[in-house]
């Protein structure tokens, strides 16, 4: 059942909260999002037209909207949220219920009417790139509906860290706690540093060069391929503080007529994804040209998979600040 009961469970939470206009107004009013993908789709109809689509967290449907413009056989838009409903009613209204055809439920448990599909197009990026787990959740629908030659839409996903100086922001919200109002709150300070901040990043904050920490083949990677333990060395380019690391994420669409696809790093156009901002314990003092070195490992929360456990392995050997020290931090 995906009907929402008055006592929702926190597992239900992630499905109730799809089912609130909110979040759908801000992913359609985010252009970088909503475009690209409608680029790809009109500017690529080869890859659409005459095919059979299967749409993974449909939500309110305007993938698949796009793909049926574009020609598709047929698309069977998949939502479990009660936005399901919705779905039905805007597919409708716009002409496309010969087209379109919307199930309500979760990809793993829902059957389609057709053995297999020639293409998966899904919106499944979280904050992070991998909060919330909807990676799986595609992945399964490939292993079981994509026909061989088969496509999934986007197919790529990259991973990045660089370093920013933040004193400002690290001081209103992380060193707050020392003081509030006379009082000794730090035992906060230490629980707040260990969740990752989703906001927008000033590329005049950065510090280094940016580093791939993995890059995803979405059509060909295993599931437990979301799980990974990456290196990175990260080169300071000018004399500066390091108050944070700052993990971003690129997707692509390699199977267009050229390589399409959108950045959601801090010197690209704002997204709602924004960038995951990780607080270091330490202030490091850095000189142009030296390393902070170190791993990142990334994996599924065991108690609650939608939930990211992250922990960081940093150190730098500078000619102000030598350094190394292992946090752990959990974005729930």
């Amino acid at each position: 059942m995906c009907d929402v009961a008055d006592d929702i469970t926190s597992a239900d939470y992630y499905f109730d909260s799809y089912s609130h206009f909110g979040i759908h107004e801000e992913m359609l009013k985010d252009v970088v999002r909503t475009k690209s993908y409608r680029d790809v789709i009109y500017k690529n109809k080869f890859l659409i037209k005459d095919k059979i689509v299967l749409d993974v967290g449909a939500g309110t449907g305007i993938l698949s909207l796009f793909c049926a413009k574009a020609g598709a056989a047929h698309v069977y838009a998949v939502e479990c949220s009660q936005m399901a409903d919705t779905a039905k009613e805007i597919v409708k209204s716009n002409g496309f219920s010969d087209v379109i055809t919307v199930l309500k439920g979760k990809i793993e448990e829902i059957e389609l009417p057709v053995p297999k599909v020639d293409v998966i197009i899904s919106e499944w990026m979280g904050y992070f790139l991998l909060y919330e787990n909807m990676l799986d959740t595609v992945l399964y629908a490939r292993n079981k509906w994509l026909v061989d030659g088969g496509i999934v839409l986007p197919d790529k996903a990259s991973l990045y860290l660089t370093a920013i100086e933040d004193a400002h922001y690290k001081q209103d919200k992380v060193e707050f706690w020392n003081d509030v109002y006379g009082f000794d709150m730090s035992c906060i300070k230490r629980r707040a540093i260990t969740e990752p901040l989703v906001d927008t990043v000033d590329g005049n904050q950065i510090v280094t060069d940016s580093k791939l920490l993995k890059t995803m083949d979405i059509s060909k990677m295993a599931s437990g391929d979301a799980s990974f333990t990456a290196p990175f060395k990260l080169v300071a380019k000018r004399n500066d503080y390091i108050h944070a690391l700052v993990a971003y994420f690129d997707v692509s669409f390699t199977m267009c007529h050229k390589m399409m696809g959108f950045s959601t790093g801090p010197k690209s156009r704002a997204t709602h994804w924004k960038q995951t901002v990780l607080y270091l314990e330490d202030v490091l003092t850095v000189c142009e040209g030296e390393t902070i070195s170190g791993s990142m490992t990334i994996a599924p929360n065991k108690k609650n998979p939608r939930d990211v456990d992250i922990k960081l392995c940093y150190s730098l050997n500078g000619q102000h600040c030598k350094i190394s020290r292992t946090q752990l931090y959990k974005m729930r």
